[in-house]
């Protein structure tokens, strides 16, 4: 029996047509049109519509899903977990006016802290979009340090991370 190679397409029964899109040393992964992902026995009776033979890539669906986080991470604003620091852990943030007629407001410091963090990866993803950008270098120059100076804006939230290598970082004075 000849193995059929990734991009096969072909003809089941029971799931219908479909495109080889892995092959192990017991299974076809398959793409059915209209039934989604499934795994066929190499010797599973189906009809071959178009062979792509000797093409069997050695790539698991692993190294692929992990290729693609890799990617995401790295062109969404999707980000690294950032852990709060321990103490913090089912705190709130007290908002008291110096009014004292006026209701105090509490904020679940999780929350507090995981908004501090999403306007951070949007700033990462900021940076990410000016440095590949057709922008004059001058023009990037600027732009990057008017984001570190955001930056340096935000190290008073820094107490709430649990590890240091996540804090925020300004600009060092000189």
């Amino acid at each position: 029996m000849k193995l059929l190679g990734i991009g096969s397409r072909i003809n089941h029964s029971e799931y219908g047509k479909g495109v080889v899109t892995n092959v192990t040393s017991k299974h076809y992964w398959v793409t059915f049109i209209e039934n989604g992902l499934e795994t066929l026995e190499l010797d599973s009776e189906f009809e071959v519509i178009e062979a792509a033979e000797d093409e069997v890539d050695t790539v698991s669906f692993y190294d692929v899903e992990q290729s693609l986080k890799a990617i995401l991470k790295k062109w969404s604003d999707v980000s690294e977990v950032i852990t709060i620091g321990d103490k913090w852990k089912g705190g709130k943030l007290i908002m008291q006016p110096s009014d004292e007629n006026l209701k105090a407001s509490e904020l679940p410091i999780d929350k507090f802290f995981h908004k501090i963090t999403m306007v951070r990866d949007r700033l990462r993803v900021m940076e990410q979009k000016i440095n590949s950008s057709n922008l004059e270098n001058q023009e990037k120059v600027d732009l990057q340090q008017y984001l570190t100076r955001c930056y340096g804006s935000l190290t008073s939230f820094n107490v709430l991370f649990k590890l240091k290598t996540q804090q925020f970082v300004g600009q060092r004075s000189k």
